[in-house]
């Protein structure tokens, strides 16, 4: 119910936007997230905001070079990344939980979308 798209091949200090969208009932009632997996390493926490749109968390290295928004007329949420560096090649995933604290943590969420890849070239 989940559709990441917006990745891409980009240069370091590009940009790039992606893209959630919800399907269904899923969006205006959870709290929504971006995750992200680099090959050989661990999914990591990228981005959270919660129904409202009003409150924003990011992990530290993409503070002030990303902003995740949404728009739940349409179903929508966002991801602009800036400044993108090497080390932001990931496959990008969104979630959606009923609750804060899942999104903040992953593992057992309500709803994963399909990954969409991002890659930085130097």
């Amino acid at each position: 119910q989940l559709q990441a798209s917006g990745g891409g091949l980009v240069q370091a200090g590009g940009s790039l936007r992606l893209a959630c969208t919800a399907s269904g009932s899923v969006f205006g009632s959870y709290y929504m997230g971006w995750f992200r997996q680099a090959p050989g390493k661990e999914r990591e926490f990228v981005a959270a905001i919660d129904i409202n749109g009003q409150y924003t968390r990011y992990t530290d290295s993409v503070k002030g070079r990303f902003t995740i928004s949404r728009e739940n007329a349409k179903n929508t949420m966002y991801l602009q990344m800036s400044t993108l560096r090497l080390e932001d090649t990931a496959v990008y995933y969104c979630v959606a939980d009923r609750s804060f604290g899942p999104v903040l943590v992953g593992g057992s969420l309500d709803y994963w979308g399909q990954g969409t890849q991002v890659t930085v070239s130097s």
